[in-house]
């Protein structure tokens, strides 16, 4: 069945608009990921997805290394992807339930575009795996930043399946892991704003060492 499409802007609570796109600075006050399982409609067309893994790609990047790529499912490879987590389940926890089951399925066939986005240091080289790492992290902020800027909703997730050999394995090289699973597609129901770090708890100046 062909997913529905949700229609209007993101909003919460009190009216006020989340992932706005009126301006830059709006949409880097207002950035909302939404839940993956509440995603709904059709992700990018390709022409969108490529400009979205473009900018996804303009980091920060010590070495100019791109210690980092994306591998996109199509949804017509979506009952392979549930098939995997079955199989890998089954054998990483045996104790696992129908409900457990019925859960990956669901993943697997989670509405929108699904970029998988991977960690791909270089190993061995003067710049430190660290600091690829963190490289990574930023594609992946970039990679929500356009889908919303487009006017698209994207949720970043991890869960067992990150972290699993056997479903790194099907996606990932050599020295590579899993960063993270990206659903695009629309928002299935208004958004909701969630609490926020206190700045003044967060932020300290900087004390030099007494000599």
């Amino acid at each position: 069945m062909k997913p529905i499409v949700a229609t209007g802007e993101p909003r919460y609570g009190d009216g006020a608009m989340l992932n706005d796109r009126s301006s830059i600075l709006s949409l880097l006050e207002t950035r909302r990921s939404g839940k993956p399982r509440e995603l709904v409609g059709s992700g990018p067309p390709p022409e969108e997805m490529e400009r979205i893994l473009t900018i996804a790609a303009r980091v920060p990047d010590h070495g100019k290394l791109h210690p980092w790529r994306f591998v996109t499912v199509a949804y017509d490879q979506r009952d392979a992807f549930a098939a995997l987590l079955r199989e890998v389940l089954a054998e990483e926890n045996p104790q696992a339930t129908r409900a457990h089951f019925e859960t990956e399925d669901e993943f697997a066939h989670y509405a929108g575009q699904l970029v998988v986005l991977i960690s791909a240091p270089v190993e061995n080289h003067k710049i430190p795996v660290w600091e690829q790492e963190l490289s990574c992290g930023t594609v992946g902020m970039n990679l929500l930043l356009a889908a919303h800027a487009l006017g698209y909703v994207a949720g970043w997730v991890t869960g067992w399946r990150a972290y699993s050999p056997k479903v790194n394995a099907a996606f990932c090289g050599s020295g590579e892991r899993i960063a993270g699973f990206v659903f695009i597609g629309h928002a299935g129901r208004e958004l909701e704003e969630r609490e926020r770090p206190d700045l003044s708890a967060i932020r300290k100046p900087w004390q030099p060492p007494a000599p």
